[in-house]
């Protein structure tokens, strides 16, 4: 049972489908190099976090949102984190203020996935024993992004690129997506 939980966690965010998740972890990274990776995994552990309480309070039925408002409010928190990226771009300390806003959108991102997790529950009796292997799935893929995003920015700095300009134009890029994921969540809702 908790491979089947874990990979259910794990392919759930790499799902090509569900690149509104990866979006959002990439732009935690934009602000990172390999020197900052601890204070990275605690923003996307925060994140983890967040996204675990909202997974269980959904499931348990103690927290309920349309899920208009939760799909709307999604790409609006990956807007706000790329927003962020661009006026922290180039600044010191970038990542202070930043791990309470990861938590709390962490909490948008868990009622995200509550309707996905219900129906993975089915008939079960606690949700516990699921729900631990499920986010040790998300939080490992989450990784795996984080990984594959930190080589990314590595070479292309070790190409020219300063670090300023990658979290900016990357910035950007999200910004653009995440803008056109929400007009597709209005018109659609």
């Amino acid at each position: 049972m908790f491979k089947t939980y874990f990979d259910f966690g794990f392919e759930h965010i790499l799902d090509i489908n569900a690149y509104d998740h990866v979006l959002f972890i990439v732009s935690i990274c934009l602000l990172a190099n390999f020197n900052s990776w601890k204070k990275l995994l605690i923003l996307v552990t925060a994140f983890t976090i967040g996204h675990s309480i909202t997974l269980a309070l959904s499931a348990l039925e103690i927290l309920k949102i349309p899920s208009i408002f939760i799909e709307t409010a999604i790409p609006i928190t990956i807007i706000l984190s790329a927003i962020d990226n661009i006026y922290q771009s180039g600044k010191e300390e970038q990542f202070s203020p930043k791990y309470i806003l990861i938590l709390f959108f962490g909490f948008i991102h868990g009622m995200g996935f509550s309707n996905y997790f219900k129906a993975l529950l089915g008939k079960e009796e606690s949700i516990l024993s699921p729900l631990v292997p499920f986010n040790i799935g998300v939080e490992i893929a989450q990784l795996l992004i984080v990984g594959l995003s930190l080589i990314i920015l590595y070479l292309l700095n070790r190409m020219g690129i300063k670090q300023k300009y990658l979290t900016i134009g990357g910035s950007v890029l999200i910004i653009i997506i995440s803008t056109f994921l929400l007009i597709k969540v209005l018109t659609e809702g």
